[in-house]
């Protein structure tokens, strides 16, 4: 497909992982604080999920494949 950039595309989910990572609380409390925090965690899970993914197009379709698997000590 023109102008796809897969790679480059997982490479910027991987940076908003890293950004969210390193994103400043702003000043708020109580519930407000908690929903950020929540949001926070939740984006970097979803960054990090498409940031780990390996990729193929084959017929017209994108495929992402995530391994959840544990890493192998070896």
């Amino acid at each position: 497909m023109a102008g796809l950039d897969v790679d480059g595309m997982i490479q910027r989910f991987k940076e908003r992982a890293v950004a969210v990572k390193k994103r400043n609380l702003p000043p708020v409390g109580g519930d407000e604080r908690q929903a950020f925090i929540k949001q926070a965690e939740q984006d970097f899970m979803d960054f990090s999920i498409i940031g780990d993914a390996t990729w193929t197009f084959d017929d017209g379709v994108l495929t992402l494949t995530v391994d959840f698997n544990p890493p192998e000590d070896g």
